[in-house]
This record gives C-alpha cells, sequence and structure tokens, in this order.
C-alpha cells in the first residue's frame, strides 16, 4: 500500500484568529501547507493531492491548486504532486489551457504530476460559473476527458462538439512524461468507481464513510478494469481513498488531538457546501453545527475504520485490517482543528514508525503503470 497526503486550504476561525489581519492570517494558513507537504516528503508519502475548490468561504481556500503545486514542485524532491481535482467542465476550465498547465506542471515537476480530474461538487461552485443544473456537468465531463490525450499528440488539434469546440491549434507544450502523466477521476458511488474503470482512470475515493464501506466499488472497480478502454494512452490501475490520520507518541496523546481536531466542524462545512453528496437525515442545516465528537465517539470511529488513531502500534494495527479492502493508496487529510505542527509531527512519526512497514517499492504505482504502457 502507498500513501498520500491531501491538502485544501481550511481557513476556519481557530486558524484566522493567529492574527488581527485577515490576509496574513491567510497567508500563514497557504505557507503551512506548503510546509506540510514537504514534511511529507521527508517522511516518505509518495502522494500529495490538492484540491480545487472556489467561493467555499472557511472550507476551502486552495482554489489555484497549478499554481500551489508548481510552488511544492520547487521545494520538494520525491512525491508526486496530484490535482485533486482540476474541474475539467469549460464553464470552470477550459479545456486547452487545463491540457497546458497539465504539462506545464509535468515539465516543472520533472514527471512528478499526476492529473486528477472532476466536475466539481457544489452548486455554490457550478453556479458560480454559470452552470445551473450539476447534470450537466456529466456531459461536460463525458466530451472533454477524452481529449486530452489528442491536445498531447504531436501536431495540432480541434474539436467541434456539443458543449464546447475550439478552431485548429497547437496546444502546448506538450508533456515530458511519456506517453503523458497519470489520468485519475474522483469518485463517490459504485457507479463512478465503475465507469472510471472502463475508461482506465485511477479513482480519487474522496469518501465521507469508513474505508469498509467502499469495500463494494473498489471490487466493482477492480473486476471492470480489466476489460479498460482508456481515454488516455494507458490504463491507470489504482484506486486511492482519504480517511484522517492522528499518529503520536501514545495512545493518550493521539486521542487528545483527536478531541479537539474540529471533526463536527469540519463535517458541518461539508454539508453546507459539497451539495452534490448525500445529505443523512438529522444533519443540522447551517450555521447550526454537528456536535463535535466525544472520547466514545472516537472510539467508535477508530473502531468502524472512519479514522486512524493512535500510537505508532496501532495506526499499523487499523491500517492492516484494512489491507483486504483491496485500494492501492491511502490518503490522509489532516484535522481542520490542529495547527501545522501537529500536522507535521503526526505526518514525520507515522513516516518513521508506520510507513514503512506496508510501503517497500522505491517506484510509484502511478509509474509503474505507465511504463508498462511503453513496453
Amino acid at each position: 500500500m502507498e500513501f498520500g497526503i491531501f491538502v485544501q486550504g481550511h481557513f476556519p476561525p481557530s486558524k484566522r484568529a493567529v492574527a488581527t489581519d485577515p490576509a496574513e492570517a491567510e497567508h500563514r494558513m497557504l505557507l503551512d501547507e506548503v510546509e506540510i507537504v514537504r514534511a511529507a516528503d521527508r517522511a516518505g508519502f509518495k502522494y500529495v493531492w490538492a484540491t480545487e475548490h472556489h467561493f467555499l468561504d472557511e472550507y476551502s481556500h486552495l482554489s489555484a491548486n497549478e499554481v500551489f503545486l508548481s510552488f511544492c514542485a520547487g521545494v520538494t524532491e520525491r512525491i508526486h504532486l496530484g490535482s485533486g481535482i482540476f474541474n475539467i467542465t469549460a464553464p470552470v476550465n477550459h479545456p486547452a489551457r487545463v491540457a497546458e498547465r497539465v504539462a506545464m506542471l509535468d515539465h516543472l515537476s520533472n514527471g512528478r504530476f499526476e492529473f486528477g480530474t472532476g466536475r466539481g461538487s457544489s452548486t455554490t461552485e457550478q453556479r458560480g460559473f454559470g452552470i445551473d443544473d450539476p447534470a450537466e456537468t456529466r456531459e461536460w465531463y463525458d466530451e472533454t476527458i477524452g481529449e486530452f490525450v489528442k491536445m498531447w499528440a504531436p501536431g495540432d488539434y480541434a474539436h467541434d462538439g456539443a458543449r464546447w469546440s475550439m478552431p485548429t491549434r497547437t496546444v502546448l507544450p506538450k508533456p515530458w512524461s511519456k506517453p503523458h502523466p497519470p489520468m485519475w477521476v474522483a469518485a463517490g458511488s459504485p457507479s463512478t468507481y465503475e465507469r472510471a474503470a472502463q475508461l482506465g482512470l485511477g479513482v480519487l475515493g474522496f469518501n465521507v464513510g469508513s474505508a469498509d464501506d467502499l469495500r463494494p466499488h473498489v471490487q466493482a472497480y477492480k473486476h471492470a478494469i480489466r476489460d479498460a478502454r482508456p481515454v488516455g494512452a494507458f490504463v491507470n490501475d489504482n484506486v486511492m481513498i482519504t480517511g484522517v490520520m492522528i499518529c503520536a507518541e501514545t495512545t493518550a496523546e493521539a486521542r487528545a488531538l483527536a478531541t479537539r481536531s474540529g471533526v463536527g466542524y469540519l463535517q458541518s462545512l461539508v454539508f453546507r457546501y459539497l451539495d452534490t453528496f448525500p445529505r443523512p437525515d438529522g444533519i443540522p442545516e447551517w450555521p447550526a453545527l454537528i456536535p463535535e465528537p466525544t472520547a466514545d465517539d472516537f472510539e467508535w470511529r477508530i473502531d468502524a475504520g472512519l479514522m486512524v488513531c493512535g500510537d505508532p502500534d496501532e495506526c499499523a494495527a487499523q491500517i492492516e485490517r484494512k489491507l483486504d479492502i483491496g485500494f492501492d493508496q491511502f490518503c490522509f487529510s489532516y484535522p481542520i482543528g490542529l495547527s501545522a505542527e501537529e500536522s507535521i509531527r503526526s505526518i514525520d512519526l507515522f513516516g518513521r514508525e508506520v510507513l514503512p512497514r506496508f510501503d517497500t517499492d522505491p517506484m510509484h504505482r502511478s509509474t509503474r503503470n505507465r511504463l508498462a504502457a511503453l513496453g
């Protein structure tokens, strides 16, 4: 199993309080995200995924992730830098501009860029770009995802489709990695996992449930990937799922961090904005908040596989129980209520004591998939 981290620029009141000037506090938060990425690189994590969100105050101030990732490329050495996601619907990002960004990031990162795609998860964002019907984003996505490999090919490119078009132009630069960077798609429902496999795309499983809940999704993907007809030049047989991880020297310290991690506040923000996700019964309407979990609630969450939390041996045991689910990468987001220093200590300890027990392959799985296509 490989490991990654997920950064999204949370900016809740606790992070605003570090400075009297909101712009200064926001500045510190973004630079702290860079330091978390650098820590993950040093600790041996293989991937960082950076979100693209727009207009979602507090939940995510990381909108221009192509800028963030290009900066991270210059201050890291080995970690792969993934868009989690680039929104490829034409009203948000013109596909030719996306193709250019991917190729440029591929060059500047020395082949460490991973192209994660999606169509957005919030009507706040979609309507901000003139998309009134969320269902239309599927049509934009389906028309676009197969066009990138054509834009990256030598020579000119043109498109005349139902949703967008462009005249004959040469899209530059061309990717440095051969045949091109690995391609992924954000997924939630079982049908999306299966569709991703049919298209030969890796899955970014930004789930809101436990890892065990994803077992049928992963099984559907692994079954369908055998008969993939890839939209890219190769099949990226790869499933990433997200989760929360707190690793500390002792159980007591890990649990203490968990109790002030802001889980309830983060979930409240998720359901405030991400209205394309299923909404369970009983979720209060913003600004009412989901209560913070109690100590007993956290024990239940850990037992249910909703989070990894404990000393290194406990974290390893919790991950061990997930191996038979069949996913390839476990990607950790860091609690909204913890400081960057606390998150970095967790990353450092996990990298020293836990990660080497599970990932001994020096090559990234996505790189292996890419190189296999070259024979």
